[in-house]
């Protein structure tokens, strides 16, 4: 125990030891702070002098660049106005460069008004723009008037395919013995060639201006100078060409021979002007208002308005004169056109400021479909009631079989195109479609046969009236594509009708030839010779004289025309057609 109090004195001791040290230390620490802080306060001023110093010299560090930045644009700008001053025609590019300048200047002063002759500086630079932007409207409308050329029929021609270009005769003329469109039936394949209508150096300049214009608020400008200058070049291209403005009043009054020739050339000149300068004017038009959608839309729309409205008039005008047959074939050739342009309309014209000229074009398609339809009607109406009074004096092929069989065929040539109008109005099969149509027609022309045949007071005359008809459709059916679609059971039943007229021909026609040729029925009443000079002969003299029955009795030659030899040449050359002057040498 004795042990351990002294121990515990020891701590003790100790603890008071290191108490008294610690008291010494926070001591000389609190001196410490007393002196630093004294000391802090000591240094606060000359902390503040040199934390305004540094202050000082950022600011005129700014300033300074401020300044730099303020007569660099003041430089830029003095630079851009000699350029504008003048003027774009010794460099347009660095000109359109200068607007550029400008414009970057005018935005640099307009948000950086720190200075009291800001508010004049941007004054005087929005009049320079607006001086620059009024050489760049005349600059433009003086590049584009400048390269844009009214376009020769013979540049336009080049840009056709070979098989489309027009020939020494008139490209519209028709070729009778097989229809000209064939090659134009397989146009879809063909290349066409638009022509330059403004060099492609020119475009990006023009472009560029453009874009000026419009950055500057000047569309409507810029919408008017383009619209004007490139739609009179193409209204003057088409006439040049030879695209006219005519009515129905006119087309009524011309005479068919004219009108026909002028629906060719319609053909022809609607190929040209969709696909060669509707075509080139849509290229040059995107080009030049390139990112400017609405605005470039309107001006293509404005530029061939009132072209597409010259030609598709003329359509128009055709669709609703007066039917008769013989146009029915002109419509099929401008359906044909119509139906063969019809993609590329609604490509050129497919925006909606262009609403109005596709909905037009596809109007005409629908109305010449249902003119041609209509015409169908009227033909077989027209071939039923045929009442000519052309006389075939010697039964051969009446011109109306010849004039209906050449229509048919003609039909026959437009096959696919008859299709595409059958499917116009309905959905069904146009094979039947064209099929009925032709029988109908047939079964009206040989029902009006039928009643041309009792023309004849000779019933001979009549069944070989019927025969050559009948012969003659029933073999130029077989030699055409209509035999595919009417059938040979159609063939057939009309052969036997042929030989059945053929038989009827026969029978009737050479009865008199053999009343004339036997005597049956001539023997005499008291017997005795023919002739002989009997009294009682029960024949007459006239009876001998009709028939050959003097060879019995006197003077035989007085009597005895031709001799048995004469007759069996005149009936074999009976058939070969030869005048009674060449049967008389």
């Amino acid at each position: 125990m004795a042990a351990l109090r002294d121990k515990a004195a020891l701590v003790r001791e100790s603890l008071q030891k290191s108490q008294t040290i610690t008291e010494s230390m926070v001591s000389i620490l609190g001196s410490f702070d007393h002196r630093l802080s004294s000391l802090e306060t000591a240094m606060r001023p000359t902390q503040i002098r040199t934390h305004s110093i540094r202050r000082a010299h950022e600011n005129i560090d700014k300033t300074l660049k401020a300044a730099e930045a303020i007569l660099g644009r003041f430089d830029l700008t003095r630079k851009a106005e000699a350029k504008i001053l003048r003027g774009p025609h010794e460099d347009l590019e660095s000109y359109l460069d200068a607007i550029d300048q400008l414009r970057s200047n005018l935005q640099y002063f307009t948000t950086h008004k720190c200075f009291k002759r800001t508010s004049g500086i941007i004054t005087h630079a929005n009049n320079l723009l607006t001086k620059a932007i009024s050489k760049l409207e005349d600059e433009f409308r003086n590049l584009l008037t400048n390269y844009s050329k009214v376009v020769e029929p013979d540049r336009l021609f080049d840009g056709l395919p070979d098989s489309l270009r027009p020939s020494a005769t008139s490209p519209g003329k028709r070729n009778d013995s097989k229809k000209d469109s064939d090659n134009q039936k397989n146009s879809e394949n063909a290349v066409y060639t638009p022509p330059t209508l403004i060099p492609p150096r020119v475009l990006p300049l023009l472009h560029n201006l453009a874009q000026q214009m419009v950055q500057a608020g000047h569309q409507q400008q810029l919408f008017r100078i383009y619209r004007d200058t490139r739609a009179s070049v193409l209204e003057q291209s088409l006439r040049k060409l030879g695209v006219e403005r005519l009515s129905k009043d006119d087309v009524q009054k011309m005479q068919w021979e004219v009108l026909e020739a002028k629906i060719g050339n319609w053909i022809h000149y609607m190929r040209i002007a969709v696909k060669l300068l509707f075509a080139g004017e849509k290229k040059i038009c995107d080009q030049i208002l390139a990112g400017i959608d609405s605005l470039r839309d309107q001006c293509y729309a404005e530029i061939t308005a009132n072209s597409v409205s010259v030609l598709l008039s003329f359509g128009e005008a055709i669709a609703k004169s007066k039917r008769s047959p013989e146009k029915l074939f002109v419509l099929l050739d401008m359906y044909e056109i119509m139906r063969e342009l019809q993609s590329e309309i609604d490509y050129l014209f497919g925006t909606k400021s262009c609403t109005d000229m596709r909905e037009s074009a596809q109007s005409l398609t629908k109305r010449l479909a249902q003119t041609a339809q209509e015409t169908f009607g009227d033909f077989e109406e027209a071939v039923a009631k045929d009442a000519t009074k052309t006389a075939v004096l010697d039964g051969t092929v009446h011109p109306l079989t010849s004039y209906v069989i050449n229509y048919v065929k003609f039909l026959f040539d437009y096959k696919t195109t008859l299709e595409q109008l059958f499917q116009e109005f309905e959905e069904s099969d146009t094979e039947a479609q064209l099929k009925t149509l032709t029988t109908r027609i047939m079964e009206a022309l040989q029902t009006n046969l039928d009643g041309k045949s009792k023309q004849y007071k000779d019933p001979a005359l009549t069944q070989l009236f019927l025969m050559n008809n009948m012969h003659y459709i029933v073999r130029s059916v077989r030699r055409s594509e209509a035999k595919d679609l009417l059938g040979d059971d159609w063939v057939q039943i009309h052969r036997r009708i042929v030989q059945q007229h053929a038989n009827q021909y026969k029978r009737i026609s050479w009865a008199k030839v053999l009343q004339c040729v036997t005597i049956q029925g001539a023997a005499p009443a008291g017997g005795g010779g023919i002739l002989g000079g009997d009294s009682g002969s029960g024949i007459s003299r006239a009876m001998v004289k009709d028939r050959p029955m003097a060879e019995s009795g006197k003077n035989p030659c007085k009597y005895i025309k031709y001799k048995p030899e004469d007759l069996e040449r005149m009936l074999s050359e009976f058939f070969e057609g030869k005048t009674c002057v060449e049967q008389k040498r």
